[in-house]
């Protein structure tokens, strides 16, 4: 009986995974994740997603063990370890996931090379981590989208293969050695309040959510306060839930808000195909306006209040400290948080982006990166210096100040408005809010500073 690999990267689920069937097919598998070494090197292991990992390897493990297999599970470089891997199975190829990210590219191509100078066969399967995969879809005069609206006419175009069921039974060959599975106890730096990883938790999820909120996705997931999102963005980027099955089971339960939430899966795959294009957008502006972002001991201090949740501006405030306790961040708090760094502050957009990787546990490259640079005005947004007002939309995404309260302890004992607006309290008998500061910036001014910068006064 021949022999397969399957390499798991950012698809760590059995249900829907076109590698792990192709692999299954009259073969024994060995279902293999490699903590690359490439990844940590580079700076991605934050302690969320470490421990959000950890939870889903020892989650797919337990999913295959069910099955008859196991994970087998190696530390060091992807191609290295593969390539050991095969000779001590004698496997004569491997399936794995197409990737999109530079890297991913590179590590490809290397593994493809070492696979093929021994004989070995190296099989990439598209739309497993994408609903449309990166260049699937394009206009006639360039190699990508950069605007979204003609890309999700598109995209809703096309015929998405049916979902796929997880193999009944996985066959893994004896002998083969592996690494034990990691475990997030013992991490230091996890969020206090990270949520649980795996694909047992994101099915669970999506079985619930799809049933009970997904019908009111389109009226609520901007309510800050309500938390109506689906969340599943920690699944999505870890490959726990598979986004063509969530594109089918969203448009099977029908109506607009899971129509609403199809058009959010659509947007991943947009920033997906643009950084696949252009995969310097990771770090450069995508469409340039010679920012001259501040700099210096002011600034300094500016993104250190912005960092800790303590710039005076309450519902920011907030948003900045639900991402340290969660290590996550409400969509819309995180459209706030950044658009009143890069434009109210006037700060380089990827001093943001680089916070964020550092504490989100859905840290993607292509939606960070791009998310932060439609807010900066330096990426894809048709109106790049449009600057939300933090209180106006405080007033209009908390307008009870519910969401402001649950994370800003300091305000608890205030309501709208004066939860919103606390400076204006000053000099009155408000000793709760004493140790709540001041803002750090006038609006008026930052505004006046941002449209200096950019020669829009």
């Amino acid at each position: 009986m021949h022999v397969s690999i399957v390499l798991f990267t950012s698809d760590l689920r059995l249900h829907d995974h076109p590698p792990l069937r192709a692999a299954h097919e009259a073969r024994q598998v060995v279902p293999l994740f490699v903590r690359d070494r490439g990844v940590t090197d580079a700076g991605f292991g934050a302690p969320n997603r470490l421990a959000f990992l950890a939870d889903c390897l020892r989650d797919l493990d337990a999913g295959l063990r069910e099955r008859g297999g196991r994970l087998v599970v190696r530390s060091g470089d992807v191609v290295e370890e593969v390539c050991k891997v095969a000779t001590e199975t004698d496997a004569d190829e491997v399936h794995m996931a197409a990737d999109f990210s530079a890297y991913a590219h590179r590590r490809e191509r290397r593994l493809r090379r070492a696979l093929e100078a021994e004989g070995r066969r190296l099989h990439v399967h598209d739309t497993v981590t994408s609903a449309v995969a990166p260049g699937a879809v394009a206009p006639a005069s360039s190699d990508h989208f950069a605007v979204f609206t003609p890309y999700f006419r598109h995209w809703s175009g096309v015929r998405l293969r049916e979902p796929m069921a997880a193999p009944r039974v996985i066959r893994v060959p004896d002998g083969v050695g592996s690494d034990e599975l990691p475990s997030r106890d013992g991490l230091s730096g996890v969020s206090a309040g990270l949520a649980a990883g795996g694909e047992a938790a994101g099915r669970s999820r999506m079985a619930s959510w799809l049933r009970d909120d997904a019908g009111a996705y389109e009226d609520r997931h901007d309510d800050l306060a309500g938390d109506a999102t689906s969340r599943f963005s920690p699944h999505l980027h870890f490959g726990t839930l598979s986004p063509v099955e969530l594109v089918h089971r969203a448009r099977k339960a029908g109506g607009p808000g899971a129509e609403a939430f199809v058009r959010q899966l659509a947007w991943r795959d947009f920033h997906r195909q643009v950084l696949a294009a252009r995969p310097a957008a990771a770090t450069a502006d995508y469409r340039t306006k010679h920012d001259r972002w501040r700099s210096g001991r002011a600034a300094h201090d500016d993104i250190e209040a912005w960092k800790e949740g303590r710039t005076g501006y309450p519902v920011v405030d907030a948003a900045m400290r639900q991402l340290r306790h969660e290590g996550w961040m409400h969509n819309r708090g995180r459209l706030l948080t950044a658009s009143f760094l890069t434009k109210t502050l006037y700060v380089d957009w990827r001093e943001g982006a680089r916070h964020f990787l550092e504490l989100l546990v859905d840290g993607d490259i292509a939606n960070n990166q791009l998310n932060w640079q439609w807010m900066a005005g330096t990426g894809t947004d048709s109106r790049p210096n449009r600057v939300l007002n933090p209180v106006t939309q405080a007033k209009r995404y908390d307008p009870d100040g519910a969401y402001v309260r649950r994370w800003v302890p300091e305000l608890a004992g205030l309501e709208a408005p004066a939860v919103h607006e606390p400076w204006k309290l000053r000099g009155l008998d408000r000793a709760a809010i004493d140790d709540y500061p001041d803002p750090i910036v006038d609006l008026s001014e930052g505004l006046a500073r941002f449209k200096r910068a950019r020669g829009l006064d």
